[in-house]
């Protein structure tokens, strides 16, 4: 009598089948989601040789004429005109190696392919899943391991406390929207009003309370009004652009969801990343390896003033 355990039957995707049952020949592949390409810039001028990628902030001093804080106003025979002086600074970030093997023997890739289940493919397709679901990790919240931080976890980048509930019967579509006039004028202001936010992220929990009605008589959603009505539309000449992102619930202080507000401009922020290269397929005895690998950086924040977080329900 032979018997099958889990392990054996899973391996190739082999599977015992009654007389009576249908079985679903459809490959239904984890549950994941990953947003990191819509709401980043990458730096593409990395490769695989760089141990680190850096970027240089430039900042000026001028003392004035007859003030050193006035304009520079001189006299027609002054002899001592005043000059600027020039401050290069650089930060510098690593780059760190990512890399996964995929390997199977000849015996499994080729059961796998009797059933119609290729063995080589649904692991390139989970080893995929696993290095997106990296990369977006990395991107939103970074990685204590590394010292890495993220696009929403960035003790640079200043952030408030709201005491308004989005979800209360008493708040109103303005109040919501004077909240999140409040956080973009922020970053705004720390600009020197040189940047004013295109980008807003919200919690899950948060963008549902935008889908719904910004008005009794229904005609127009919350989402629409606010993009429309905020100050990054009047400033910037485009509507807000505003979608949910998971890694916010929860992300703020005492266990309350965070918002982000920030430029998407690879000027402002952008992420460092070398894409997936991978070895040639190797044959060690009846089995193939492979080994697909990678560069990951940290965010880098070239202008953190232009961004701003807000903590509250």
């Amino acid at each position: 009598m032979f018997t099958y355990d889990r392990r054996t039957v899973d391996a190739a995707g082999a599977f015992l089948v009654g007389e009576l049952e249908r079985l679903d020949q459809t490959l239904h592949l984890p549950l994941h989601s990953v947003t990191w390409p819509r709401d980043i810039d990458l730096r593409e001028d990395v490769t695989m040789a760089d141990e680190s990628s850096s970027f240089t902030v430039t900042t000026f001093a001028a003392a004035g004429g007859i003030s050193p804080n006035g304009k520079n106003w001189v006299g027609q025979k002054t002899t001592a005109i005043p000059g600027i002086a020039v401050d290069i600074g650089k930060t510098p970030s690593p780059l760190h190696l990512w890399a996964m093997e995929l390997g199977w023997s000849l015996v499994e890739l080729e059961a796998a392919q009797k059933v119609g289940r290729p063995l080589d493919t649904q692991k390139y397709e989970g080893m995929k899943i696993k290095y997106n679901m990296d990369v977006d990790e990395q991107i939103y919240i970074g990685d204590d391991q590394v010292g890495a931080v993220g696009l929403c976890t960035n003790p640079a980048v200043h952030a408030e406390n709201s005491t308004l509930d989005w979800n209360a019967p008493t708040t109103t579509s303005k109040m919501i929207l004077d909240d999140i006039n409040d956080l973009i004028n922020t970053a705004w202001e720390r600009s020197g009003y040189a940047v004013v936010p295109d980008q807003l992220r919200l919690s899950p929990r948060k963008f549902t309370r935008l889908l719904q009605p910004a008005t009794e008589a229904g005609s127009q959603s919350l989402l629409r009004y606010i993009a429309e009505q905020c100050i990054s539309n009047t400033q910037n000449g485009r509507p807000l652009e505003i979608h949910p992102l998971k890694w916010l619930t929860g992300r703020g202080a005492a266990g309350k969801d965070r918002t982000v507000v920030y430029s998407r401009r690879p000027e402002y922020v952008r992420f460092p990343l070398v894409p997936l290269q991978k070895t040639p397929l190797e044959h060690r005895g009846i089995s193939q390896l492979t080994v697909y690998f990678g560069k990951i950086g940290h965010v880098e924040f070239v202008y953190p003033e232009t961004l701003a977080y807000q903590d509250g329900d």
